[in-house]
């Protein structure tokens, strides 16, 4: 099939590569010009394991071309929606702009035959609303779909590649049929599909994100009551997961979610279920907003019980992305809790295997280092934000020597705490009352 891929960010590039992975011809298309220029070269805009590899396969093989807008690519069969729908300035909705600003370009050039699927989480209702513009446009009852996407920063191709369920939301069976012929390399290996109604496939993310965003700041309540309690989360955590009604995934106590999905979808989730009439439903998503938020505080108040006084005070924060294998750093708690100590006035140094290109020359008052070994000297707290195989590796005997002080909060619970303790460390971890 020859697809479009409209919108050139993370899910967009991540598609487009998975199509072509299946052997499509792909027209990836972006508005950007630097954006499109660094693909053009196989250069990824972003960090993602194996994905570069992935581009630089799909365009050696012919299988992956680009162009600056859908008029320059009019001849698909079918064409994804693939653009971002971040959270809106001064409210908790999603911006739906993008999504309008794609489909209208595109309804210029399409025909009749054309299925237009959106992949970009949006909130329920947008593609009947789509839909109808597009439909004003074209001059005909434009063919819509939407298809959710499901991808874990860190394994996203492999997610797209094998998925563990492929929805798919139409009006039209015609949209239901190109999608299998898109995706039946994919189904014949017996990933399941779930057709249904658009407005469930638009749901479908948007309540998998709440579920998950529940999970983890259910845990961490719990933290939150072990903590006062002299209880350990991470053992009450290991015993609740083996009831195979709960399970173990998502449920481990830490400094929270981030990245740029969990926390806008559900405060996304929540303003829609309010213009709907029904924000009392989902009204518990807000404590889980609220939970999650407090973790970042805690370790800020852990810092400064240990050291006093964070005035001047020199600590070194291990992570800035909100997740391991990721330069992602949008809501990120680890980028939160360094920024958060800076604010109190300690030195904060921050370190980072992929994060810190993609920091800039954003916020200066945080000191970079570049090498791990040389991140410790002197250092009179050690916060671990993001679990980075690295730091998780770290020789609790090795960076002793280099520290001023032996004192380490693990706020991802994720290091041998015998074993620094062993080494003379003092560790405080989130839920837990292993320092005392």
């Amino acid at each position: 099939m020859r697809v479009g891929v409209i919108g050139l960010g993370y899910l967009g590039v991540t598609h487009a590569v998975a199509m072509a992975s299946l052997g499509h011809e792909v027209v990836g298309i972006e508005a950007s010009a630097e954006r499109l220029g660094k693909l053009k070269e196989g250069e990824l805009p972003f960090f993602e394991p194996g994905l570069a590899a992935g581009l630089a396969d799909a365009i050696a093989a012919g299988n992956l071309s680009f162009a600056a807008a859908a008029s320059a690519a009019d001849d698909c069969d079918l064409y994804f929606l693939c653009v971002g729908t971040p959270q809106l300035s001064g409210s908790n909705a999603a911006d739906t702009s993008f999504v309008f600003a794609a489909g209208e370009a595109l309804a210029k050039v399409i025909d009749e035959e054309t299925v237009v699927v959106g992949k970009s989480t949006v909130p329920v209702g947008t593609a009947a609303s789509l839909r109808k513009k597009m439909s004003e446009i074209a001059g005909f009852d434009v063919k819509i779909a939407w298809n959710p996407e499901f991808l874990r920063e860190g394994t996203a191709l492999e997610d797209s590649l094998k998925p563990d369920r492929i929805v798919i939301g139409a009006w039209h069976q015609e949209s239901v049929d190109a999608l299998r012929n898109c995706y039946e390399k994919i189904i014949a290996t017996g990933t399941p599909v779930i057709e249904t109604d658009v407005a469930t496939s638009e749901l479908v993310k948007v309540a998998a994100n709440a579920f998950l965003a529940t999970k983890i700041s259910f845990i961490n309540a719990m933290a939150e009551v072990a903590e006062v309690a002299g209880a350990d989360a991470v053992s009450l955590a290991e015993a609740i997961g083996y009831d195979e009604r709960i399970g173990k995934k998502f449920l481990r106590t830490g400094v929270g979610f981030g990245g740029g999905c969990l926390p806008k979808d559900i405060r996304g989730f929540v303003a829609r279920a309010e213009e709907l009439g029904v924000g009392q439903a989902v009204s518990f998503l807000r404590d889980v907003d609220a939970i999650n938020l407090r973790r970042r505080e805690r370790v800020i108040e852990l810092a400064n019980e240990q050291l006093g006084d964070l005035e001047g005070r020199r600590v070194l924060v291990l992570g800035l992305a909100f997740k391991p294998d990721s330069d992602d750093m949008r809501d990120s708690p680890a980028l939160d809790v360094a920024l958060g100590l800076a604010s109190a006035g300690a030195l904060v140094t921050v370190h980072d295997p992929v994060a810190l290109e993609a920091l800039g020359d954003n916020h200066p008052q945080l000191e970079r280092a570049r090498d791990l070994d040389s991140a410790f000297a002197g250092q009179e707290l050690v916060v671990l934000a993001t679990e980075w195989q690295q730091y998780r590796e770290l020789s609790p005997q090795a960076v002793a020597s280099k520290v001023a002080a032996r004192t380490i909060i693990d706020a991802r619970n994720v290091l041998d705490v015998p074993d620094w303790q062993a080494a003379g460390w003092k560790v405080i971890a989130l839920g837990r009352n292993v320092h005392n």
